[in-house]
């Protein structure tokens, strides 16, 4: 019972932090985040928010990681106004590395399907 708790405060975390970001956090770092995922530690204490962008840049990448570490008390109080539960997890903001991982398979398949079709 406890599995399904934890997957319904990392859901609606997910919906605060979302809304948080886009209305109530006024840095510009930090408007084309997408939250992708966010992962809780069994006991509701820390809370992992997983983070992408539309730039692949470094300096951008940068500028975000730091605006995010920046508002993340902002978002922890904001959050533990709209979640009633006994303690407002901590949360920590990490890139999420999946989709530009995806991109590489793509590039990779895509690839292999030309080679093979230059050589029929």
């Amino acid at each position: 019972m406890a599995k399904y708790r934890v997957e319904r405060v990392q859901q609606q975390i997910m919906r605060e932090v979302t809304d948080i970001l886009m209305h109530d956090v006024k840095d510009p770092g930090v408007k084309d985040v997408t939250i992708t995922d966010v992962h809780l530690t069994g006991d509701l204490q820390e809370a992992t928010v997983y983070y992408s962008t539309l730039s692949d840049d470094k300096d951008t990448q940068q500028t975000v990681a730091s605006a995010l570490d920046k508002v993340k008390g902002l978002v922890r109080s904001k959050v533990g106004e709209r979640i009633h539960i006994y303690k407002t997890p901590e949360i920590n903001f990490e890139r999420d590395n999946s989709i530009a991982y995806g991109q590489r398979i793509d590039e990779l398949l895509n690839q292999i399907h030309e080679e093979n079709n230059s050589e029929q």
